[in-house]
């Protein structure tokens, strides 16, 4: 066999560009489909969802309180309201639409893809984390209240 047998074609190569875009399609679809369902139901609305188990027993605003109020608010291009209800939650979504898209872009290309963020910047980020959920709580960040 010569080498011009070895080559793909145009038609699998393009089956195989489906089959790599699988899993990213498929955390697209379910990510999707959370969004709608948040941006359906209004969790500003009691009942239709849990309440946040910490602030329950507490009254203490953990780092996700105002989450969903955040997608319904993205959901429905209020950024805004989104903002005010958990800032970290929206740039979060940010940070996952990049990383989905870089994701995509390298499959496509048929390149690895690999995110190693480090232990300086995953602990940079707790510490902000721990930082906002402190503030939020003291008589202070009541602007931080979701």
């Amino acid at each position: 066999m010569n080498a011009e047998s070895h080559r793909a074609t145009p038609a699998a190569g393009s089956g195989a560009a489906v089959r790599r875009l699988a899993v990213p399609g498929g955390i697209l679809l379910a990510v999707a489909a959370a969004f709608a369902y948040v941006g359906t139901v209004d969790p500003n609305e009691p009942g239709h969802y849990p309440a946040c188990p910490l602030f329950r027993y507490t009254g203490l605003y953990c780092p996700g309180c105002g989450g969903l109020r955040s997608a319904h608010a993205v959901v429905h291009g209020d950024l805004g309201t989104a903002l005010g209800a958990n800032a970290p939650a929206v740039i979060g979504y940010l940070v996952f639409a990049v990383l989905w898209t870089v994701w995509v872009v390298r499959t496509v290309r048929g390149r690895p893809t690999r995110v190693d963020p480090g232990a300086p910047l995953m602990w940079t980020l707790g510490a902000l984390l721990l930082v906002f959920t402190v503030v939020r709580n003291l008589p202070f960040g009541g602007w931080l209240h979701p």
